[in-house]
């Protein structure tokens, strides 16, 4: 499975803040040695790829993912989207536990992490899912084998509510390891939906999906958690943050090795709105919403000036016929492993990020975050997950091109003006210029 060694030369590296012109010297699945400028004449038996003119990234971790296993696997499974997310730069995920059964067992997490090492082409690990009474199961988990705690505080796809008060003093009191919470308040989507269907009826379009799932409903839940949180010492992370008013809730003036709430956001909230939903109709339907451009933003900036900590995909695949009628029935949640580092690239043609800071946010803050052992960064000693990017070559997103079971993705139709040559995991090859070896298997991923 293994070459010998492999060295990457002429590449443009972009790693810790910096890009500089160097070479990465890989030997078997960690990276031996790191140049910058001068490149070593390669040994006999070292296999050379020449990198002129591409990028070099750290692999991308994705610290939300539904690869849909098990029990839902028509619409993707842990092989057909670690398949996409390669080809997509991503070479980590951690998927959640809203699948069937549900991962809220010990059993459960551990079929999941036997079938992430049969099938998966990246490196894998399993949120565990936090319910209203299985406190005994929480505290027997191996902290090193799981990236956190998953809790719904609003009731998502999938329908793992956590809403008994004592529950959640409970877990926030007793979990003692990271907690990433599904922020939207039930009453407030209730209250919204009674409000809106009685005034237009029941078949309400894509316009209504944001007023529905609104500012407030995520707002109320968010602060409810950081106030919870704060209260009792509790680690808090809030995934897929969508409104400006959340970011009240997060702060950028300590590090993020001192932060004890963090917060995420998601590829499709920073590059959508929701004069965009004319366009593209329930594609672009997610919980929590896409929001106003003054949302859109305001999230922007907050990645920029690290409120905001990390940039994942929430990667949610549905089929087309999934995802049809009205806003209220329509599924929830799409495809974005393969094109999440791609769209973040085109932000920084836009103007938007630079290209350190989408590396900061797609993989080293997420190494960070989550205490990953030996990810997240170009270092000697380190796994060799690395993408190799060319920020000449246009591609478009096209049917024939889209890798995800579901068969769609709400970017077809876009241009990219940077595409993913290589993938490297562990050392190992696995997606070279549209071509993925489905033989690589990724490794678990673990937590110091």
């Amino acid at each position: 499975m293994y070459m010998n060694k492999i060295l990457i030369k002429n590449a443009r590296i972009v790693n810790e803040g910096r890009m500089f012109k160097g070479a990465v010297l890989i030997d078997r699945d960690k990276i031996e040695e790191v140049y910058e400028e001068a490149v070593p004449v390669a040994a006999s038996g070292v296999q050379v790829i020449d990198a002129e003119g591409k990028l070099l990234l750290p692999g991308a971790i994705d610290d939300q993912v539904h690869f849909r296993e098990p029990g839902l696997t028509h619409k993707g499974d842990i092989a057909s989207e670690s398949r996409a997310a390669v080809a997509g730069g991503i070479t980590s995920f951690m998927d959640m536990p809203n699948t069937k059964p549900q991962t809220t067992s010990i059993a459960d997490l551990e079929w999941k992490l036997q079938r992430g090492a049969e099938t998966s082409l990246a490196n894998y690990s399993f949120f565990f899912g936090g319910t209203n009474d299985n406190m005994d199961e929480i505290r027997k988990l191996d902290r090193s084998r799981v990236p956190g705690l998953k809790l719904f505080l609003g009731s998502s796809t999938g329908n793992m509510l956590v809403d008994k008060k004592e529950s959640l003093e409970r877990i926030f009191g007793e979990a003692d390891m990271l907690i990433a919470i599904h922020a939207e308040k039930e009453e407030v989507i209730k209250r919204n939906i009674a409000y809106y269907t009685d005034m237009y009826g029941e078949d309400l379009d894509i316009s209504f999906h944001s007023k529905i799932r609104s500012e407030e409903a995520c707002y109320a839940s968010s602060s409810e958690a950081v106030e919870l949180a704060t209260r009792l010492n509790s680690r808090l992370h809030i995934l897929h943050l969508s409104t400006a008013k959340e970011l009240t809730l997060l702060s950028n003036e300590i590090p993020l090795s001192e932060k004890k709430i963090t917060g995420e956001v998601c590829v499709h909230h920073l590059w959508f709105h929701d004069g965009d939903y004319a366009k593209y109709g329930n594609r672009i339907k997610w919980n929590p919403s896409i929001k106003t451009l003054a949302d859109r933003t305001a999230l922007r900036n907050a990645v920029n000036n690290n409120t905001i900590d990390i940039v994942a995909t929430d990667h949610a695949p549905h089929l087309l016929s999934e995802k049809e009628g009205s806003c209220l029935k329509a599924a929830s949640g799409g495809p974005l492993v393969q094109h999440s580092l791609v769209g973040m690239l085109e932000m920084v043609v836009e103007g938007c990020f630079t290209y350190e800071k989408v590396v900061e946010k797609m993989a080293h803050m997420p190494a960070d975050l989550f205490h990953i052992d030996r990810r997240g960064y170009i270092r000697p000693g380190y796994y060799a997950d690395l993408v190799l990017v060319d920020p000449g070559k246009c591609r478009t997103v096209a049917p024939e091109n889209i890798l995800y079971k579901c068969g769609w993705s709400p970017f077809e139709g876009t241009t990219f003006h940077h595409s993913i040559t290589q993938t490297f995991v562990n050392g190992q090859l696995v997606y070279d210029n549209g071509v993925v070896d489905d033989d690589v298997r990724g490794m678990e991923v673990r937590y110091n």
